[in-house]
C-alpha cells in the first residue's frame, strides 16, 4: 500500500516538469537554470538541433506519464485491496528517487535552444498516434485486471472480506500469471514509440522496466504455483506465449 506514496510524489513532481515545458513551448517561457545544467552534465549541447519532433513528443510523453500516475494513484486509493504485506526501507527509497528521475529524464530529451511557443512547431506524426493507441489500450487491460484482483477480495456487494490470495480469472490473467506487470510494461513502450523509436535513453528505461517487471511477475507466479495445486498450467509468468 505504500506503493501510493510513489505516485503521489510522481502525480506533484511530473505534473510540475509537464507545466514548465508546456510554459516553455507554448507560451514563450524558458526552462529553469538547473535543467539546462542537467543537460550539460549529461553531455547534450544547448545548441543542439530539434530534430524529429522532439519537443512535442517530449510533451507528449511527459503528459502520457503524468495521466499513468494519477491513474495508478486513483486505483491504489479507490480500486485496489492491499494485504499486511510490507516494503524493504530500501526498495521504499528507491521507488520515490525513480519517479522523480523518470520525468527528470523525458525533460532531459528535450533541445534547450527553443523557448519562444512561436517557434514551436507541432507536428502529430504517425508514431505519435501509434503510440497513444497502445497507450490507451495497455491502460485500458491493466485497469481491468486491477479490478480483478480487488475484487477476489470483496464481495459482491463490495464490502473487503479477505486479504488472502486467490486465483484471478478473466481478461488477460487466462494467458499469463501477472498481466498488470506486462500491461506497464507495454505502457513504457508505447512512450518510446511515441518519442519515435530513436531515443536510446529511453529505451534503456524500457529495459529496466521490463527486467523489473519479470523478475516480480516470476516470483509472483511461483508463488501461484507453489500455494495452488490446481493452477492452470498453461500460463506464463509475464509475457504471453513466451
Amino acid at each position: 500500500r505504500w506503493f501510493t506514496h510513489f505516485y503521489v510524489v510522481s502525480v506533484l513532481w511530473n505534473g510540475f516538469l509537464l507545466i514548465w515545458l508546456f510554459q516553455a513551448e507554448f507560451l514563450g517561457g524558458s526552462l529553469p537554470s538547473w535543467i539546462q545544467h542537467m543537460h550539460r552534465a549529461l553531455g547534450r549541447d544547448s545548441q543542439s538541433e530539434d530534430t524529429g519532433n522532439e519537443h512535442f513528443s517530449a510533451l507528449l510523453v511527459l503528459l502520457l506519464l503524468w495521466l499513468h500516475s494519477c491513474r495508478r494513484l486513483a486505483e491504489c486509493l479507490w480500486t485496489s485491496v492491499f494485504s499486511n504485506g510490507v516494503i524493504h526501507i530500501v526498495q521504499y527509497c528507491f521507488g520515490l528517487v525513480y519517479y522523480i528521475a523518470v520525468g527528470s529524464t523525458v525533460l532531459c530529451q528535450v533541445p534547450t535552444n527553443v523557448r519562444n511557443g512561436e517557434e514551436l512547431s507541432v507536428q502529430v506524426c504517425w508514431y505519435h498516434i501509434v503510440g497513444v493507441t497502445i497507450y490507451i489500450w495497455a491502460c485500458l487491460h491493466q485497469h481491468r485486471c486491477l479490478v480483478i484482483l480487488a475484487n477476489l477480495r470483496k464481495s459482491k456487494s463490495g464490502k473487503v472480506v479477505s486479504l488472502s490470495h486467490s486465483v484471478p480469472f478473466g481478461d488477460w490473467f487466462e494467458r499469463v500469471s501477472c498481466p498488470h506487470y506486462f500491461a506497464e510494461l507495454l505502457i513504457y513502450v508505447s512512450m518510446a514509440i511515441t518519442l519515435g523509436f530513436h531515443n536510446v535513453t529511453w529505451w534503456c528505461v524500457v529495459m529496466y522496466v521490463l527486467f523489473n517487471q519479470a523478475l516480480a511477475a516470476v516470483l509472483c507466479h511461483e508463488f501461484y504455483q507453489k500455494n495452488f495445486s490446481s493452477y492452470p498450467k498453461h500460463r506464463k509468468a509475464f509475457i504471453p506465449f513466451v
